[in-house]
C-alpha cells in the first residue's frame, strides 16, 4: 500500500485515537519514519484533534484561576476535622433487633397461652363428655328402677333392721313368676372399709339361705337399687355385713335387715 493509500484509508486516524494493534501501530511508527507525507498526516490529524478539543474549553486566564484557586482555598490550606460517624443508625439497627426479639417472644408467649386454652377446652370437653356419660347412666338407673318399682306383678317385702342395727331397713321387689329379684337398700348405713352387704334368699322349712348377690359399689350407686340373682320359690330375705367378696353362709351376728314374702 502506497503512503498515499495509508492516508486515505482512515487507518493513521485510529492510529493517533490508539486503535489499533501493537503490531499495526509498530508498522505505520516506521512508515512515519521512511515516508514523510504520512508522518504530516499524523502531526495534522493530531492538530485538528487538539484544536477541536480547545473549542469546547472555555479560556481560563491567570487572573480567574488565582480566583478560583483563592475560593477553594488551596493558598493556605485548612485541615478539615473528620467528624466521627453518626452511630444513629446502628443505635436504630440495635433498637430494632430488640423490638425484633419482644415481638418473637411475644408471639411465643401468645402462642403457649392459646395451646394452654385449647388444652383447657380440650379438657373442659372431657368433663362435660363424662358428666354426659353420668348422666345418661343415673337416667338409666333411674328408669329401672321406676321399672322396677312401679311393675304391678313384684310382690314388695319390707325388710326390718335387726339388733345389731334396728334402724336399718330395705326392701325386696320380687317376682314371683320371673324369679327376678331387686334389692332397694336406701335404709342401709354405708358398710365399713373390707366390708360388703350380702344378700340372701331363705327358704324356711327347713330355714335354708341361697347367696344371691353382693351390694357392690354400694356408695357409687346414689339410687340404692341393686339388681341381684332369681331366687327360686324364696319365702323370706335377708341382708348380711360380710367381709368383702362376700361369705358361704351367712353371719348371723351381721344379720341387718329380715323380711317375709
Amino acid at each position: 500500500m502506497t503512503p498515499n493509500e495509508y492516508i486515505a484509508s482512515g487507518t493513521l486516524e485510529l492510529y493517533v485515537y490508539g486503535l489499533l494493534s501493537e503490531s499495526e501501530n509498530e508498522e505505520i511508527a516506521k512508515l512515519a519514519k521512511e515516508h514523510k507525507e504520512i508522518d504530516n498526516e499524523i502531526i495534522a490529524i493530531e492538530k485538528s484533534i487538539v484544536n477541536l478539543s480547545s473549542s469546547f474549553c472555555p479560556f481560563l486566564s491567570v487572573e480567574n484561576f488565582e480566583k478560583i484557586k483563592t475560593k477553594l482555598e488551596l493558598k493556605h490550606s485548612k485541615v478539615i476535622p473528620l467528624e466521627t460517624k453518626n452511630n444513629r443508625f446502628q443505635y436504630i439497627g440495635w433498637a430494632a433487633a430488640v423490638v425484633l426479639l419482644f415481638g418473637v417472644g411475644y408471639q411465643y408467649t401468645t402462642l403457649n397461652k392459646t395451646k394452654m386454652q385449647v388444652v383447657t377446652v380440650e379438657g373442659e370437653k372431657m368433663k362435660l363428655q363424662e358428666a354426659l356419660v353420668n348422666s345418661e347412666i343415673k337416667y338409666k338407673q333411674t328408669e329401672d328402677a321406676l321399672a322396677v318399682v312401679r311393675d304391678v306383678k313384684n310382690t314388695i317385702v319390707t325388710l326390718g333392721g335387726q339388733a345389731v342395727s334396728p334402724k336399718s331397713y330395705a326392701k325386696v321387689y320380687y317376682n314371683k313368676e320371673t324369679q327376678v329379684v331387686y334389692v332397694d337398700a336406701a335404709g342401709l348405713p354405708e358398710p365399713p372399709e373390707g366390708k360388703v352387704y350380702q344378700v340372701w334368699a331363705l327358704k324356711l322349712n327347713p330355714l335354708t339361705p341361697t347367696s344371691i348377690g353382693l351390694l357392690a359399689d354400694f356408695s357409687k350407686d346414689s339410687q340404692k337399687i341393686f339388681a341381684v340373682s332369681k331366687a327360686n320359690g324364696a319365702e323370706a330375705f335377708g341382708i348380711t355385713l360380710e367381709p368383702a367378696g362376700g361369705s358361704a353362709s351367712p353371719t348371723m351376728e351381721q344379720l341387718y335387715t329380715l323380711g317375709k314374702v
